[in-house]
């Protein structure tokens, strides 16, 4: 199975608890005004992967707590998002996703919706709003984005869920990379 794929940073403390493997899929049927990945809203950018050798890709870095998925939209390609999500929770590591969709409009999207959310441990959702910049919650884009809760391995009580956002920028191989706080991220990248 294949994933449609935007970007991908293997080592990254700005999208989630701890250091993650942050994956972006291409495409997205919301396309949310104001969004910081607009180049990621076509599903025919990007490129395909196949999941295992993103599963493997994972499992060779060494020290990650988890693996963050967003977009574009991941349950745009809920399937084989799911089967990656799940090779991931076999290794041991957290699932945290972005979703421009709410919990109650995923909860009625179908199995591969389901699946994917059973894997999940964190789910920040909603449509992201640029009129309503968040800046007291960690992670969350937008004061109207909701950051769930799915299983026991994480609390809202921890003090990372409570500290500021932060961007991270990266320059390797010629291109350069930001990511973290969408705000500060977008206004960070160059402009064409």
């Amino acid at each position: 199975m294949r994933i449609r794929i935007a970007q991908r940073v293997p080592n990254t403390q700005a999208e989630g608890p701890g250091r993650r493997y942050a994956l972006w899929v291409q495409g997205c049927p919301i396309r949310c005004v104001g969004c910081c990945n607009p180049e990621m809203f076509g599903a025919a950018g990007g490129h395909d992967v196949e999941v295992a050798e993103l599963l493997a890709e994972i499992a060779s870095v060494g020290g990650l707590q988890g693996l963050t998925l967003l977009g574009g939209e991941p349950f745009a390609q809920a399937a084989a998002v799911a089967e990656l999500a799940a090779g991931v929770r076999a290794l041991g590591l957290s699932i945290m996703v972005f979703s421009g969709y709410t919990l109650a409009e995923l909860s009625s999207q179908g199995p591969d919706a389901a699946r994917l959310l059973s894997l999940c441990d964190l789910l920040v959702d909603g449509k992201y709003d640029a009129e309503q910049p968040e800046t007291g919650r960690r992670w969350i884009g937008s004061r109207n984005q909701i950051m769930h809760f799915l299983t026991a391995r994480y609390a809202p009580t921890e003090p990372q869920f409570r500290s500021g956002n932060t961007v991270e920028i990266r320059l390797g191989r010629g291109a350069l990379t930001v990511n973290g706080w969408p705000a500060v991220a977008d206004a960070l990248r160059p402009r064409r």
